[in-house]
């Protein structure tokens, strides 16, 4: 049996982007992957984020906003940047983890409260898109 291997998401605040994609991860194919998200400056998870996951049927309420510096002296097999942000502080961890960047549309928007969830739904389905590209490619 292959280990799994094993994902971090990395954003600025780990508040969306990084959260739905850890969930998004385990959601398709958290059999095959070990999944962390990490922030380069931690709050906490954002409400629309949980919204617009559950609506994928995807709970991310228990997750927690979490440093990324909690990762260091990690292996990865990857480490994911969602955004521009991130990608520029990211910190190398041990191993040979390949870096991949997507750059994601920060969906915390000023606007109605409609313009919000409509931001986080976009993001969300980016997310979705290229985590199933990226499962694809993997599992070939």
């Amino acid at each position: 049996m292959t280990a799994k291997k094993r994902v971090l998401f990395m954003c600025t605040g780990n508040v969306a982007r990084s959260q739905m994609a850890e969930g998004l991860l385990r959601h398709l194919a958290g059999d095959r992957f070990e999944v962390f998200s990490g922030g380069v400056i931690p709050s906490y998870v954002r409400p629309n984020a949980i919204t617009v996951m559950k609506e994928l049927g995807i709970d991310i309420s228990d997750h927690r906003s979490k440093s990324v510096n909690e990762f260091i002296g990690t292996p990865f097999d990857y480490v994911i940047t969602v955004c521009d942000y991130a990608a520029q502080r990211c910190p190398t961890f041990p191993g040979d983890a390949k870096r991949i960047h997507w750059s994601i549309e920060d969906p915390v928007v000023i606007g109605d409260d409609e313009a919000q969830i409509e931001a986080f739904r976009t993001a969300r389905d980016d997310l979705k898109g290229r985590i199933e590209a990226f499962v694809a490619g993997e599992l070939t």
